[in-house]
């Protein structure tokens, strides 16, 4: 064979070395290849922005229907869920002594459920429920079980005492009773209680509905004595094991306060003492009998009292105030009227004309602005005639002639008239807003009265003069005693006007003090020269003036008698009080004592106030190691 022919043989054989499919092939695989990663990418994306979407949607149901799910969830499985209840802080004296405590009760709760799911054990667990706890009937357990039979939260009886569960439970776990009860347990609550019963109860106020103060401290302190419940939450697993989950509550802080609660029980008993021994049959000795003890010098209030009272542990019971026959025939408005009486509390929320304790304030006034000098001397012929009509003193005969010092000592009208006619209008309704009157305090306990518009106004003392001359010796416009105490107390303690307060500290449920009530200035009234001078008088109306029955032997005391004729004025009904302090030299307390409407014959007598302001004193100034007097001190004024 040529090689001719060999070469062209080899040539048919021989494909060609490139396909134009081939060349082509690649090409479309890629594009395929990159439009499935692209749909790959998008889907993912598309994922990932549903599962951001989801997370978000999740976060959003749990923020505002959290609670609402975990609801529905635990109702479709078996679970207990138990509160554990906070403890509201107790409220005690200065001193540490309880005044108001939460002490453990329980809830016998039947789990009816439980109950059915074991008849063998339902007789035994009846007939033990029924003899520990006799107010749990054996029908209203029968009733329980068969109208909700599934259950698991029957209330049987609330409040049992300790003492009470722990015999039962003494007695379930006996090895006799071990497989014999079921389907009961115990739900912890707390009771407010008030350990010295009615003592400083207007003060305290009680609680309602458990943990809700009402009234007094419980109720101004309400959200600082109150803490959070915790939860018990046990889910039944498949093994009917329980796994428990435990919140812990969080308790209520402790107040301390500034009563002592010696001083408070001294003031008590000596206005229920007066009081009975003024008492008429049914009739009271007074309307209202009230006292104030603060320290001057920081405002603490150390006994508040106010006569009649209530029992904080029973606050809506009037048989101590009224007999069963009574209470009868009363309306429900007629009771409701009768225990918002009883809970009112005199010292704060009532108010009235003050009297003649008002005048050391229209002396001030006229001292500390230079109207008068001191050196003055006053007429007093029994009356003084303004706007044309008289205006009489508590002495129709007349004083004669009077200084100053001799207008407090001897209560005369006539001279402070005189004086307050210096004054003037201006400066007098200045002053009275400078010593707080027309304002409130700001105490800190509830329902503090306003006087804000039971003063005159300045054209109101302008335009009519005897407006201007009667409130000169406490009348025609109203105080609270809180007011009068505290403004009182810058009277003698050199001018400083201080926040009065029942708050001494706060302390942790582990006793750690968070929190001390710092004593605030709320003003200056008057400088200490002009209360230096105030105080040597009001000791001369207690050594020589008509204060003599409030003096304590061994005790130099100043004050103010005074004697307030109620409206209408043609009814012979008085007002008569007392306000005082002591020592003389540093004065460590203020006592205000007030009755109201005293049951005598003949009502206008400061001396029922002073009676029971030195039985008072008597035993408060040695309790409280005020110092004792200097007579030297005394001789040389």
């Amino acid at each position: 064979m040529s090689d001719t022919r060999r070469h062209n043989r080899s040539n048919k054989r021989r494909k060609p070395s490139v396909n134009p499919d081939k060349i082509r092939r690649p090409n479309r695989y890629h594009k395929i290849l990159r439009r499935m990663q692209s749909r790959l990418w998008l889907i993912f994306g598309v994922v990932c922005v549903l599962f951001v979407v989801l997370i978000v949607r999740l976060m959003y149901i749990e923020y505002s229907s959290g609670e609402k799910y975990e609801k529905i969830v635990l109702s479709q499985q078996g679970y207990s869920n138990e509160i554990i209840p906070f403890q509201r802080g107790d409220i005690v004296d200065r001193k540490g002594s309880v005044l108001a405590t939460s002490v453990d009760v329980y809830n016998v709760i039947l789990d009816c459920k439980m109950l059915n799911q074991t008849p063998e054990k339902k007789e035994s667990t009846i007939s033990a429920v029924t003899k520990y706890f006799p107010e749990i009937t054996e029908d209203q357990m029968e009733k329980a079980l068969s109208d909700r039979k599934d259950s698991q939260y029957e209330v049987l009886q609330k409040k049992v005492d300790v003492k009470s569960k722990e015999d039962f439970e003494a007695m379930k776990n006996e090895d006799a009773n071990k497989d014999k009860i079921a389907g009961i347990w115990f739900e912890k609550e707390y009771m407010r209680t008030y350990p010295y019963d009615n003592l400083a109860a207007p003060v305290l106020g009680y609680c309602s509905d458990g943990n809700t103060g009402a009234l007094g401290i419980e109720s101004y302190y309400n959200n600082d004595l109150n803490g959070t419940n915790g939860r018990k939450y046990g889910i039944y697993t498949d093994n009917n094991t329980v796994e428990n989950t435990v919140i812990a509550p969080e308790n209520g802080k402790t107040l301390v306060s500034t009563i002592d609660v010696n001083v408070q029980s001294i003031v008590e008993q000596e206005i229920l003492n007066w009081n009975e021994a003024h008492r008429d049959g049914t009739k009271d000795g007074s309307i209202n009998t009230a006292c104030i003890i603060m320290n001057p010098n920081n405002g603490e209030i150390l006994a508040m009292a106010s006569y009649p009272s209530f029992d904080p542990n029973n606050p809506r019971d009037l048989s101590a105030r009224y007999t069963p026959e009574q209470i009868n025939a009363m309306t429900e408005e007629e009771q409701v009227d009768a225990l918002s009486k009883l809970w009112k509390n005199f010292c704060v929320s009532n108010t009235y004309e003050p009297g003649s304790t008002f005048k050391p304030f229209t002396v001030a006034v006229g001292l500390e602005t230079g109207c008068i000098t001191g050196d003055e001397t006053y007429m007093c012929d029994g009356k003084e005639r303004v706007s044309d009509h008289d205006i009489h003193c508590v002495n129709r005969d007349g004083h004669g002639i009077l200084t100053v010092e001799g207008s407090l000592k001897e209560s005369c009208n006539d001279a402070l008239m005189q004086i307050v006619r210096v004054i003037g209008p201006d400066i007098f309704s200045d002053y009275q807003s400078i010593f707080g009157f027309g304002q409130k305090t700001t105490i800190d306990l509830p329902n503090e009265a306003s006087t804000k518009n039971l003063l005159y106004s300045k054209d109101e003392l302008t335009k009519i003069a005897s407006n201007l001359a009667t409130n000169s010796f406490g009348q025609n416009f109203n105080v609270t005693m809180i007011q009068m105490a505290s403004a009182y107390s810058s009277l003698i303690n050199g001018g400083n006007f201080y926040k009065p307060h029942i708050q001494h500290s706060m302390l942790d449920s582990s006793g750690n003090k968070v929190s001390s009530a710092v004593p605030v200035v709320l003003k200056e009234t008057v400088s200490k020269d002009v209360s230096d001078i105030l105080k040597n008088y009001m000791l001369h109306v207690v050594t020589d003036g008509t204060a003599k029955e409030v003096q304590v032997e061994g005790y130099n005391i100043g004050g103010k008698t005074g004697t307030a004729e109620k409206l209408p004025r043609d009814q012979g009904n008085y007002l008569v009080s007392f306000i005082g302090y002591a020592p003389y030299n540093n004065p460590e307390l203020v006592i205000y004592t007030v009755i109201d409407t005293p049951n005598v014959s003949d009502q206008a007598h400061s001396s029922y106030a002073q009676e029971i302001t030195r039985n008072i004193l008597e035993q408060v100034l040695p309790y409280l190691n005020i110092e004792r007097a200097d007579q030297d001190v005394v001789e040389g004024e």
